[in-house]
């Protein structure tokens, strides 16, 4: 399999195989239309779309054009959740687990070069303990309150089993299907596999290039952000030398691009990167040798209608939004995003802390459930395909996971990927793991990461509506945290806010009260030279299952769901203006 992002060139050929597919939930005897790629919940007003867990087939048409001949073809899908079962009239050829990176179904001796066949993708949305994110298997859902052991209620469980509804462990909606771009995809038989590029300030930039076939070394040439050759030579793997390097910035300085264009045998592939360089030094997060403050909030992809399908016009929406906040980072919340968003973030200069889907796992049992394996090849290859972006700058194991019930537990899980994570990135990035609202004196977990994430909601889930309590409260924590050494972001904290709803007094769910929530934790914040940056959750209003606590889902965004801004994304654009 190639880890490269595909590109139509003189030598590869793509063909999008968006559109209007066939779909039905299986057992179903009719098909109806499903648009590709995009989440399927939103698109009917079924309530199967929403509420049922189960398998649902994609149906479509595949022609390979009769130029492709001697060819090496392969369906590339960018994503397929949760897990994909591929068939070509009707014979399973492929099969993948996990819904938020891409893979390949080669089609060399299963097509010929101008014939049409019947492509089934089998998507299956169930999740459990064994899947990332987390499913529930019995226990209360999410911010739920099953009141477990009343026998009504536990024998209404069942019949939810019965019928196929399966509740996340998580607070975002569990969108599903095939929701990203599927293409098909042609490179010479002898191709490129893999790049590698590992550049440093003076302009050295270490390479090695991955091909199927020996027979030649590549061709490896550097070109500026003009299309002139600075440096080139042969080699799988070797140093090149950048005369008068200029480095790649984040906003709102210059991210500069260049461009590694590698030939091999027939085969060529053009990767983009940046000089720059990360690292943490006492309590300082340096980039380019600079200390660097992360201020942006989180995001979800998140959209009416597309769910989380990739859409390009979002894309570039939410990233002017950014500027427009005078914004300068995210954390990909709590999944791999799609490429399409790495590629802008490179372009624009948003730096981005990458996070695998290890989310939900705060049931104190996790630590018994076969997970560590298959979190590890997640984490493996989320690497793989985004060790290469300039703007992507710490790599994320999960998101508040139980690590302070059985402390010696948490640890011998999460160390072992915190090791894989530096072991396996050629750029060795900080490596964290974002930590819940939990006994912080008690986790050996977060403390042993290379940069502190802590999500914290003193004023809103504890502390109720008394902003002063929660000062006083996040004070004391950050007390402790200074004995820590470590430098530390404010992860994740904010209030859910109804748009349009005010008082003259700022209580809970007002516009006022955001405002408050976020002057108050700032107050805090801005005290301590060891807090290094600060990420308000959530950008966005965004979806989730349905619950006594969300009222069209989690309130929380500084801009509506359709990207309104509350008062709350005015007040953080004056901040960090400032900043």
């Amino acid at each position: 399999m190639s880890t490269l992002y595909p590109q139509n060139n003189a030598s590869r050929m793509t063909i999008d195989l968006g559109g209007v597919w066939d779909f039905r939930f299986q057992g179903d005897e009719s098909w109806q239309p499903i648009a590709v790629p995009a989440s399927y919940n939103d698109q009917s007003t079924d309530p199967r779309f929403r509420n049922r867990a189960g398998i649902t087939e994609y149906r479509r048409k595949i022609t390979l054009p009769a130029a492709w001949k001697g060819m090496r073809v392969c369906l590339r899908f960018d994503a397929a959740a949760h897990n994909a079962r591929i068939l070509l009239n009707g014979k399973e050829i492929g099969f993948h687990r996990g819904g938020f990176l891409p893979f390949e179904v080669e089609l060399n001796g299963l097509m010929r070069p101008g014939e049409t066949a019947e492509l089934t993708v089998e998507t299956d949305n169930r999740i459990n303990h064994d899947t990332l994110p987390i499913g529930t298997e019995g226990e209360t859902a999410f911010f739920g309150s099953d009141n477990p052991g009343i026998p009504a209620v536990e024998a209404g469980k069942r019949m939810q089993q019965e019928r196929g509804i399966n509740r996340p462990a998580f607070d975002f909606f569990n969108y599903t299907g095939i929701q990203r771009p599927v293409r098909l995809v042609a490179t010479p038989r002898k191709y490129i596999r893999d790049i590698t590029l590992v550049p440093s300030l003076n302009g050295a930039v270490r390479f090695s290039v991955e091909t199927a076939g020996t027979d030649a070394p590549a061709h490896v040439e550097i070109l500026d952000a003009e299309g002139i050759s600075v440096a080139r030579c042969d080699g799988w793997e070797g140093i090149l030398q950048i005369p008068e390097p200029r480095l790649w910035e984040p906003w709102p300085g210059t991210p500069y691009l260049y461009t590694a264009r590698v030939t091999y045998g027939d085969d060529l592939y053009e990767q983009p990167f940046g000089i720059r360089e990360v690292k943490v030094e006492g309590t300082r997060f340096l980039i380019n040798g600079k200390p660097f403050r992360f201020h942006g909030p989180c995001k979800h992809e998140d959209s009416p209608f597309h769910g989380r399908g990739t859409d390009p016009c979002l894309n570039v929406t939410d990233i002017n939004l950014y500027h427009w906040l005078n914004a300068n980072c995210f954390r990909t919340s709590h999944y791999p995003y799609a490429e399409e968003m790495y590629q802008l973030c490179d372009r624009e200069g948003i730096v981005i802390v990458d996070e695998t889907p290890a989310v939900g796992m705060w049931a104190s049992e996790q630590y018994g459930w076969n997970l560590a394996d298959y979190h590890l090849q997640v984490l493996k290859d989320m690497i793989a395909r985004d060790k290469n972006h300039p703007c992507v700058v710490m790599w994320s194991l999960g998101n508040e996971p139980d690590t302070d019930s059985q402390p010696e537990k948490a640890y011998e899980y999460w160390h072992p990927l915190y090791e894989a994570a530096h072991r396996l990135d050629p750029q060795d990035r900080p490596v964290t793991v974002v930590g819940c609202q939990n006994r912080y004196d008690r986790d050996k977990v977060i403390c042993s990461m290379d940069v502190v994430l802590i999500n914290r909601y003193y004023g809103w889930y504890n502390l109720s509506g008394d902003l002063e309590a929660a000062k006083y409260a996040f004070r004391t924590e950050l007390e402790w945290w200074e004995t820590q050494h470590k430098p530390v972001i404010l992860s994740e904290y904010g209030a859910d806010t109804i748009a349009g709803l005010h008082g003259a007094v700022a209580e809970m769910f007002t516009e006022e009260y955001q405002v408050a929530f976020y002057e108050a934790m700032s107050e805090c914040l801005d005290e301590r030279d060891f807090v290094i940056g600060e990420m308000p959750w959530n950008f966005a209003d965004f979806a989730t299952c349905q619950g006594p606590m969300r009222v069209g889902g989690n309130r929380k965004g500084l801009f509506t769901r359709d990207r309104r801004p509350k008062m709350a994304a005015h007040w953080f654009r004056e901040r960090w203006k400032n900043l």
